[in-house]
């Protein structure tokens, strides 16, 4: 059954390394393409790489650089290299250092029970949901937590579900009540950081088309 559409479910790709898997997914219909710029990730990509790639694709496609507890320097280094429309913190950054950014801020949180939405108050901006990690570790586990909790929060900023998101389960993660968007990265991916398009091309058919 196809989740009722009243609301546009957006949809990101995160974790892009490579060209042809940003072109494949925005010849897609994605919405957002996402790009690690924290160095311990296997996603990681350097800015000068990622300004390449940025710069070969269609407009209109929003532009997201994912960051773990930068400084700022990091995080301004970044923007004078890679046009990014947004600003995805992912570590333990603080409600301050949210607020002082100039780009539209996404912040993560990491969910394992719902004791863990009570920081959710705390952030003035969208957040993205996504499943705790061990300690150290941000994201890209390809785990999920219990979505079911999410019908019982209340956030003024709209809500991004993400973690361990998948052609398998792409359909109950669209039925999810009160989310803005899906953020996807091992769930369509070969190995970490290399997209498949096969996987991509099933996940989005499912997400745009219903099939």
């Amino acid at each position: 059954m196809k989740p009722d559409r009243q609301h546009h479910l957006r949809l990101k790709i995160c974790g892009i390394t490579r060209l042809e898997d940003a072109l494949l997914a925005t010849s897609l219909g994605v919405d957002a393409l996402g790009f690690v710029f924290y160095e311990k990730s296997p996603r990681y990509i350097n800015p000068v790489k990622a300004h390449e790639i940025i710069k070969q694709l269609p407009p209109f496609v929003t532009i997201v650089g994912l960051f773990v507890n930068p400084s700022q320097m990091l995080v301004d280094d970044v923007l004078a290299t890679c046009a990014l429309d947004i600003i995805q913190l992912h570590g333990d950054e603080s409600p301050r250092f949210c607020a002082a950014q100039h780009r539209r801020v996404v912040k993560a949180l990491p969910i394992a029970e719902a004791k863990d939405f009570m920081r959710l108050s705390e952030y003035h901006c969208p957040v993205l949901l996504d499943a705790k990690a061990p300690k150290g570790v941000y994201g890209g586990t390809g785990q999920s937590f219990d979505w079911s909790l999410i019908q019982d929060i209340n956030h003024e900023f709209p809500i991004i579900l993400a973690g361990g998101i998948h052609v398998g389960n792409i359909v109950d993660a669209m039925g999810v009540q009160g989310i803005y968007g899906l953020d996807v990265s091992s769930g369509v991916e070969s190995s970490k950081g290399l997209k498949d398009r096969e996987k991509m091309k099933y996940l989005c058919e499912k997400f745009y088309h219903g099939l």
